[in-house]
């Protein structure tokens, strides 16, 4: 039962490995026995979770990379290549929102930067798409593979306020069902696309949202996601690690082209 879920030798990049989320799965794959590969953009954040990892015993090194920009993408496979030989896994880890693309008392939809909204649809949506076409051409290669995209509650029932997000993670999980149909169908069924779904959890990016920045109370949209999320509380980022081991390792072999919700059981209350 331990080979099933083992990821010993396994190649893991992931990108957004930085954040809060990402850092907790860097950390995950590495205790489940993967060479980690942190992709970021700021070098003391991807110095840190690398130290965590090693002084856990584990292997990891940080790589700088931007995911909305492709050179910067093939140099960091090239580093990985020469590195390791090869890549396993790809977790796309990088996304997230900004306040300036979120309504609020403050700034109504029509007033919403063309700028912020661009940004926050090609950081979701293209930076998972352009990381799997360059780190997922190795697997076609290869034969193998798996890759993992991170949505989100709001892509099946649109959160208020954060227009573009929703948008650009409906769209994942559109993405992910395509890309398990295409690369099963013309390189190898031996390649497995998956993403999850997270539920509400305290991150950089909507922080703001959901507790008061002065006071750190929960906010009226913080009491009501609780109110509809039946075990009563936010995720812990290490509540995501075992459906991620699950669906990157051989335990998930016959699994392609689903979307996991991870979510405290949001998505099945009612409200009633």
């Amino acid at each position: 039962m331990k080979d099933l879920f083992a990821l010993h030798g396994k190649v893991a990049v992931i990108t957004g490995g930085t954040g809060v989320l990402g850092s907790e799965l860097s950390r995950g794959l590495a205790q489940a026995g993967a060479k980690v590969v942190v992709l970021g953009r700021d070098e003391g954040r991807r110095a840190a979770v690398v130290t965590d990892i090693q002084q856990a015993g584990g292997e990891a090194v940080g790589i700088a990379c931007d995911v909305l920009n492709q050179e910067s993408l093939l140099a960091a496979k090239a580093e990985v290549l020469e590195r390791f030989g090869t890549v396993d896994i790809l977790v796309n880890g990088a996304g997230g929102n900004r306040k300036d693309a979120t309504t609020s008392p403050d700034l109504s939809f029509f007033d919403l930067p063309q700028e912020a909204l661009d940004y926050v649809v090609r950081l979701n949506f293209m930076g998972t798409l352009l990381p799997t076409q360059v780190f997922g051409q190795v697997f076609a290669e290869k034969k193998e593979g798996v890759i993992l995209n991170v949505s989100s509650m709001s892509s099946y029932q649109p959160m208020t306020n954060v227009i573009g997000y929703s948008a650009a993670k409906a769209a994942i999980n559109n993405l992910t069902m395509w890309l398990a149909v295409h690369f099963c169908k013309h390189y190898s069924p031996n390649i497995r696309v998956n993403a999850i779904a997270p539920g509400f959890f305290l991150t950089e990016q909507n922080r703001f949202l959901l507790t008061e920045e002065k006071t750190g109370e929960l906010t009226q949209r913080g009491r009501t996601i609780l109110e509809h999320t039946p075990m009563g509380r936010f995720g812990e980022p290490s509540d995501l690690v075992g459906t991620v081991i699950w669906l990157v390792s051989d335990a998930s072999k016959f699994v392609t082209g689903v979307v996991v919700p991870v979510d405290g059981g949001f998505m099945a209350f009612s409200g009633v």
